[in-house]
């Protein structure tokens, strides 16, 4: 089958992934299970589909532009919340995920941001595919765990220690895969650049949103009954991650940036 996907094709892929998606949060929110599950693993599918179409077209991976990496986080968000479903059941994650995936949807649908097939040599990199889903994952974890404590905060159910406890390991786990991606886009930068950190705007900010996850893990840690001013700490955190990935570049200085590869 010779799949030529490009971004004409993306709402036919798309608008059903949100449709299938939905059902699939209407099914968690009604507790059933098996069916919410194979539901969302459908949406998945036809998502994964159009990624792969994109890849094969473009003969690089869709991972260039901030319009594709929007692909990337609107599909791994819902792979976060379909992980918490499967493992704790809150039955409104799927939705929640669900519509932070559509989000990043829409903005794609209505600024694609269109470019090329060529890619610039320093992203030919062995390390550039997995350094882009290590972060992807991160993102998406992390925005599950922001999710939840907005939740708790808002219900003021803070001292529940199971909600307590999700959101710290994907907290953890989002954290980790941060960490992965800053050692392999480290590596790629002392083959590309001769460096393995040069402080760029993205790099600081990166160095930034890394600190701030560090200092939630050091809150919960020895202020476990603290949670409202954790909650604060990851909702700052996730707007340095927000800085992070696509603030820099509306900065003045992006425009000496090495990672701006838009042109």
């Amino acid at each position: 089958m010779n799949l030529l996907l490009d971004w004409h094709d993306f709402i036919y892929f798309a608008l059903p992934t949100v449709a299938i998606c939905a059902l699939g949060a209407y099914l968690g929110f009604k507790e059933k299970f098996a069916p919410a599950i194979t539901v969302t693993v459908l949406a998945l599918i036809v998502f994964g589909v159009y990624i792969a179409g994109m890849w094969h077209s473009l003969e690089r991976p869709p991972m260039r532009t901030m319009g594709e990496t929007r692909l990337w986080y609107s599909f791994f968000v819902i792979i976060a919340g379909l992980i918490v479903y499967s493992r704790w059941r809150y039955r409104w994650i799927l939705g929640f995920s669900t519509i932070l995936s559509t989000v990043f949807i829409c903005i794609n649908i209505f600024k694609p941001e269109i470019h090329s097939k060529t890619m610039m040599p320093a992203l030919e990199s062995p390390f550039f595919v997995p350094h882009v889903i290590s972060y992807m994952f991160a993102y998406g974890m992390l925005g599950a765990a922001l999710l939840l404590a907005i939740y708790m905060l808002y219900k003021k159910e803070d001292k529940d220690p199971h909600r307590l406890y999700v959101t710290d390991n994907l907290v953890y786990t989002g954290t980790g895969f941060l960490i992965v991606g800053l050692l392999l886009g480290a590596i790629w930068a002392k083959q590309a650049w001769g460096t393995y950190w040069g402080w760029d705007p993205k790099e600081t900010w990166a160095a930034i949103t890394m600190a701030a996850y560090m200092l939630y893990i050091h809150h919960r840690r020895f202020h476990p009954k603290r949670f409202k001013q954790s909650a604060i700490i990851l909702i700052v955190s996730f707007l340095f991650l927000q800085m992070c990935w696509y603030g820099v570049n509306f900065l003045p200085s992006a425009a000496d940036s090495i990672h701006m590869y838009s042109n």
